[in-house]
């Protein structure tokens, strides 16, 4: 569904918008909602980030990535049958870097 509407705007924004329009081989009517569409999702994932932040759940991630990181480590080293003392280093903040300094 397509609903009209009379926008103002002011003349190098509207310059600008129309050589961008060119650019990419659209409408500026369809650049125009393209680019309303992208400002509202930055906008949503910025409020989600922040929410995530505050709740620290942020940290919940780079623990998650930092554990896949170890247990990659320790594949590695399974599959190629090395050595203990050959082993490479494990990723930093993972579980088994903590466990090993225990």
């Amino acid at each position: 569904m397509t609903a009209k509407v009379t926008l103002s705007f002011s003349d190098d924004t509207i310059a600008d918008a129309r050589r961008y329009a060119e650019r990419d081989g659209l409408s500026l009517s369809a650049w125009m909602d393209k680019a309303a569409k992208e400002k509202a999702l930055r906008e949503l994932f910025g409020a989600h980030a922040d929410v995530l932040k505050r709740a620290g759940l942020d940290k919940l991630e780079k623990q998650a990535l930092a554990d896949e990181a170890d247990y990659e480590a320790v594949s590695d080293v399974m599959r190629s049958r090395r050595l203990p003392s050959d082993r490479p280093r494990l990723g930093s903040g993972g579980h088994g870097e903590r466990a090993a300094e225990r």
